[in-house]
């Protein structure tokens, strides 16, 4: 089923919710992507579970018109979505850009019991700065084409990555012209990460990479209740390259 809701400066958002459990699992995907990369998640949890895959703004199907980008407006986005969802409780799952929108979103949502983060936020004590992420941003507004072929890969991908799936998602980020999407990732560098998750209450728990360390003492001292697990030989987008083991780790984490 499609959803349509109002964001609360008018924009107009799109989502997808399958299956009908009393718990509902809200999936956020990050930077230039969509609900779609939730689509092998969608097959294997709407047995048990309502699955609602948003399309941030900006993104997907949703409206891509808003006055001024920040994190704080995609948590609102998320908010008035959860608040169209027939559940008990909420699950918040959000991948890379979107571990910020889901922690920032989660204290607004009474429903939230657990929020669940995609290999994101690996070490609060050293969170990028805006001015660490400018010449990443600028490269982005002069040649984004380059960025995308030719460097973001060393961060993105493991050697195990599938071809198929790097071949996607350079197709989709090159959609998107070098401006904009500097434009939809600068929001994240102006969030205060360590006071979001402070303000989190609920139990949050990660599925990480293994090509970067998760710094678990570090987030235990912002998170209140912190604990991860690690995929092996995957990259930044391990729903997309080993969906099973995705699935596999999401289920374990939901379980605890």
């Amino acid at each position: 089923m499609n959803l349509l809701v109002r964001a609360a400066d008018g924009v107009a958002l799109h989502a997808e919710v399958t299956g009908s459990g009393r718990t509902a699992l809200l999936f956020v995907h990050g930077w230039l992507g969509s609900g779609r990369w939730w689509d092998a998640q969608r097959d294997a949890f709407a047995a048990d579970f309502t699955v609602v895959q948003v399309d941030l703004a900006g993104h997907g199907a949703s409206g891509g018109e808003r006055a001024s980008w920040s994190v704080e407006a995609w948590a609102g986005d998320l908010e008035a979505v959860a608040s169209r969802v027939d559940a008990d409780r909420l699950v918040l799952i959000g991948h890379s850009m979107s571990g910020a929108n889901v922690v920032v979103a989660c204290p607004r949502i009474a429903r939230v019991q657990k929020v669940v983060l995609v290999d994101t936020l690996k070490n609060l004590d050293q969170p990028m700065s805006l001015e660490q992420a400018r010449p990443m941003l600028d490269l982005y507004r002069k040649d984004f084409t380059h960025g995308v072929l030719n460097v973001l890969p060393r961060y993105l991908y493991a050697p195990q990555t599938p071809p198929e799936v790097i071949a996607r998602l350079n197709a989709e980020f090159l959609r998107v012209p070098g401006e904009r999407a500097a434009t939809l990732l600068e929001p994240l560098y102006h969030c205060d990460l360590q006071q979001a998750a402070r303000a989190v209450k609920v139990p949050v728990r990660a599925i990480n990479s293994d090509q970067q360390p998760t710094a678990l003492e570090a987030n235990r001292r912002w998170f209140a209740d912190y604990d991860f697990e690690l995929l092996h030989g995957v990259g930044h987008y391990p729903m997309l390259e080993r969906p099973a083991a995705f699935n596999e780790a999401l289920r374990r984490v939901l379980a605890t």
